[in-house]
């Protein structure tokens, strides 16, 4: 059974950091296809950051130079290191896995794994 738990979030002020950690249970990080997503109080949920079975990542536009997406196959754990978090940043974060080889799953939201999210609140 494939599980995923994050951890990591708190409250920090505009321009702090955090690390969220995502565990993987149930499979090998390095298989899949995982992304970092986050849902703000009503808004759509937003795809963050992702890394492909080729270590390939990439950002959206309001988070490029601030988070770098990682992981650690050793400890089968993905990781997002936010840097100069901004009060728009606020929003509980979401780490995903997908294992189909068409990356647009992973890309769009549509993983089929997800895990239970973990709030962050940057206050100014």
């Amino acid at each position: 059974q494939v599980q995923l738990v994050e951890s990591g979030g708190g409250s920090v002020q505009a321009g702090g950091s955090l690390r969220l950690s995502c565990a993987a249970f149930g499979y090998t990080v390095s298989y899949a296809c995982m992304g970092w997503f986050r849902q703000a109080p009503g808004k759509e949920r937003e795809g963050v950051a992702y890394i492909d079975s080729n270590d390939s990542t990439s950002y959206a536009d309001s988070v490029k130079g601030r988070f770098t997406i990682s992981r650690d196959n050793a400890k089968n754990t993905l990781y997002l290191q936010m840097n100069s978090l901004k009060p728009e940043d606020t929003a509980m974060y979401y780490c995903a896995a997908d294992f189909r080889r068409d990356y647009a799953y992973c890309y769009t939201g549509r993983a089929r794994y997800w895990g239970q999210g973990t709030q962050v609140t940057v206050s100014s």
